[in-house]
């Protein structure tokens, strides 16, 4: 899965540069400079979050002694502390788990989970940007036999690959064969048509390659943000939900409320899970590149009924 999200990345940034880029310039130079500057800075913040959700480790309880214990993992024959699961794909323990991502080939747990959740929040912006940038050259493409905008300005490029589709005609059709080119680009031989170039096919497979793959990756991970987003407001991971669900209908039957320990609120839960308590910059820490470590070491947490003291654990959530 590693491999297809590089390959799918990959592929719909050289379209961008070969086609789009293009066709920005005839928009003019500032419009363009825009593109040049904000599409590079969601590049590096999408690969730079991607491959830090891949390779930063999501947290494993160490052996020994822990400060808090809340059960016993029956596979791995260990304790457990607080908001920490088995996954048994890594079969291993992982500190506040939320779920294993097969587009990470990693556990999402404590040490990489914002790194998870910025890498889908700037990959949908950067699809839903690609999408509506593409969308005119979408249209001209789609609807117009002849598209008023060819982005390849390569002429020279253009003119090799058709006379190398005209000149093999003229070897070997007999005189007397009329030969008909428009631009160069359609061949007409006693009457058949020669199928248009290379290059204006690839146009048109790339531009509508690019678009439907954009918008498609833009839906689908506009509902996957929209889960996270009920989650994290909640303090809640994936697991959690599932756990505090069954919790509170048992409590309910019993005319109980139930209220999760870890909710501070959405605000507060949001500059938990990105690491933006105690001065902590959104500018400097969220909207560049940034490999600081969220709060706690993720073996105990603070609740919202009981705090513990910061003094006696400075790590502590």
């Amino acid at each position: 899965m590693v491999a297809l999200v590089i390959v799918l990345t990959l592929s719909v940034v050289v379209i961008f540069y070969i086609f789009i880029i293009p066709f920005t310039l005839l928009q003019g130079f500032y419009l363009t400079l825009f593109h040049l500057l904000f599409g590079h800075w969601l590049l590096i913040m999408i690969v730079f979050n991607y491959f830090m959700g891949v390779f930063t480790h999501p947290g494993r309880p160490p052996q020994g002694m822990l400060p808090e214990v809340v059960s016993m993992c029956k596979k791995c024959i260990a304790p457990k502390p607080p908001r920490t699961h088995h996954c048994s794909v890594c079969n291993m323990c992982v500190l506040k788990m939320d779920h294993h991502c097969p587009w990470l080939n990693n556990c999402v747990g404590h040490y990489n989970h914002r790194y998870f959740v910025m890498f889908c929040v700037f990959m949908w912006v950067g699809s839903a940007y690609v999408a509506i940038t593409s969308f005119p050259l979408f249209i001209d493409q789609f609807r117009n036999e002849e598209p008023r905008f060819q982005p390849l300005k390569f002429w020279i490029v253009n003119l090799s690959l058709d006379l190398a589709l005209i000149e093999p005609l003229f070897k070997e059709s007999p005189p007397d064969v009329m030969l008909l080119a428009s631009n160069f680009s359609d061949v007409v031989v006693e009457k058949k048509v020669i199928p248009k170039p290379v290059l204006k096919k690839l146009t048109y497979n790339c531009v509508l390659y690019e678009f439907m793959l954009c918008c498609g990756v833009c839906a689908a991970l506009a509902l996957l943000l929209v889960w996270h987003y009920q989650l994290i407001s909640r303090g809640e991971t994936s697991i959690e939900h599932h756990i505090n669900k069954s919790e509170a209908a048992r409590l309910k039957a019993d005319g109980k409320i139930f209220k999760n320990p870890y909710d501070f609120g959405t605000k507060m839960n949001f500059k938990m899970l990105l690491g933006l308590e105690y001065e902590r910059s959104f500018w400097r820490h969220i909207l560049l590149p940034s490999m600081h470590l969220p709060y706690g070491d993720g073996l105990t947490w603070r609740s919202s009924t009981y705090i513990l003291d910061p003094s006696s654990n400075p790590k502590t959530l």
